[in-house]
């Protein structure tokens, strides 16, 4: 055999045969036998993690010892400064640039978590964490081991320190229930409050707590639930910021979509032809967009009442998968959604056509979130590999690809926060990410 062709079958994904792996290091096939080797049974499953765990650990190591990265030929701070002086690039241009190598040179630390209960730290592993609007608190959801939810609130204001606090309570409502999704609300003043999605078994459960629950004043002073209902399976929430609809919010459900006005208990109801997976409305109008299960986005105005039949449906979007996240842009002519096929789109909501998508992400069954930062003209999105990618919004071009700190697994995919402004106006730039019981800052600096 042509030792050429020999080279280019282990450097190339050797074909799959029936009862059968390949071996990349032997360039060999090995037997599958049920029972063949009790000891290390040789599985697909098994085969498959082996080597996704080999790649992080390799990228893991290439993390640590290149300090400086580029993905852009040719780029780097001092061309790019020359350029700028030159007149060459526009400061808009300039700046998104530089982002670009300031996300390309993050650095991992692990965050030290101090807690006023001792049991509380370090504990149990982090499911989502939500940072608030100017980004000075982050609100996490944490599995306890004997089934359901702990929640808590990590105050930023010691990023820049040696260590965060970190003010987390046992959750005083929910006993056995999971979170499917959380929000900031704002309704005595801006995130004052959190809506929950709970669901352990049909009915769900949907509330609204105070954030001021979470602190370290006297327990007889907090303010109690200011709602709580039963519900059936519960997907999504969203707040509504727009005064025409104020002191609103919307859960997505098994095909319908509620909407509650928190102060008067008015609720609406939108029947669907598929589960609400993922919800968010406007700012400018009381518009509410909704990506479901079949694939379809769509958008409600609250304001119209609800009649019989799909009439009610504005703006009709279609993935070929279940939508997962979805993000309108600022300008809420383009929105960025996501589905359990990988791909990530930005639709042009003017003409109702895609206008770009965003390669590399993996899903195939999870509902993962998108983070948009237009200020710095980043797309960041965890995927089902545990892998957290970070593209360019302007060209869709795949920056960086961070890999786990802990081994790959349905239980640790991480859940991360990015901001140039974590701990508030005068905070630190950078990525947050919780894996498992621990929380990482990768510096932006």
């Amino acid at each position: 055999e042509d030792p050429s062709s020999s080279s280019s079958m282990q450097n190339s994904v050797a074909p799959e045969l029936p009862g059968f792996y390949y071996d990349p290091e032997k360039n060999r096939y090995f037997r599958l036998l049920p029972g063949h080797n009790n000891h290390n049974p040789l599985t697909k499953d098994s085969i498959q993690h082996k080597a996704m765990e080999c790649k992080r650990l390799r990228l893991l190591e290439e993390e640590e010892k290149q300090k400086q990265k580029t993905t852009r030929a040719g780029l780097n701070s001092s061309v790019l400064l020359q350029k700028r002086q030159l007149g060459l690039l526009s400061s808009t241009s300039y700046c998104r640039l530089v982002h670009e190598l300031k996300v390309n040179c993050m650095q991992r630390k692990k965050i030290e978590i101090h807690s006023p209960d001792s049991s509380v730290a370090g504990t149990n592993n982090f499911k989502i964490i939500v940072a608030d609007v100017a980004c000075e608190r982050i609100f996490t959801v944490n599995d306890v081991e004997h089934g359901g939810c702990k929640y808590g609130i990590i105050n930023l204001s010691g990023l820049g320190k040696e260590s965060l606090t970190v003010e987390m309570y046992d959750n005083l409502y929910f006993t056995n229930r999971k979170v499917n999704s959380v929000c900031w609300a704002s309704l005595t003043h801006p995130d004052s409050h959190l809506c929950l999605m709970g669901i352990a078994e049909t009915p769900g459960c949907a509330s609204l707590l105070p954030a001021s629950l979470f602190s370290s004043t006297n327990p007889g002073d907090r303010p109690g639930m200011l709602c709580s209902f039963k519900i059936s399976t519960a997907w999504s929430c969203a707040w509504c910021l727009n005064p025409q609809a104020d002191n609103c919010f919307s859960t997505g459900l098994t095909r319908r979509v509620l909407v509650t006005n928190v102060v008067t208990g008015h609720r609406q109801t939108f029947g669907t032809s598929s589960d609400v997976l993922a919800q968010q409305f406007a700012t400018q109008t009381p518009v509410l967009y909704n990506g479901c299960r079949s694939g379809e986005i769509f958008s409600i105005d609250v304001r119209q009442r609800n009649r019989k039949g799909q009439s009610w449906k504005a703006t009709r979007l279609f993935h070929g998968s279940a939508v997962t996240s979805i993000h309108l842009m600022e300008a809420e002519h383009y929105l960025m959604a996501a589905d359990m096929a990988g791909k990530i789109k930005l639709w042009d909501l003017r003409t109702a056509k895609c206008v770009k998508q965003y390669k590399g992400h993996h899903n195939e069954y999870a509902l993962l979130p998108l983070h948009v930062n237009e200020e710095e003209g980043l797309l960041i999105a965890v995927g089902q590999d545990c892998y957290t990618r970070i593209w360019s919004l302007q060209d869709a071009h795949l920056l960086r690809t961070i890999p786990s700190p802990h081994p790959s697994s349905k239980d640790a995919i991480p859940s991360v926060v990015f901001s140039s402004r974590l701990g508030g106006s005068r905070g630190v730039p950078g990525l947050l990410m919780a894996v498992k019981q621990d929380l990482y800052h990768f510096s932006y600096n």
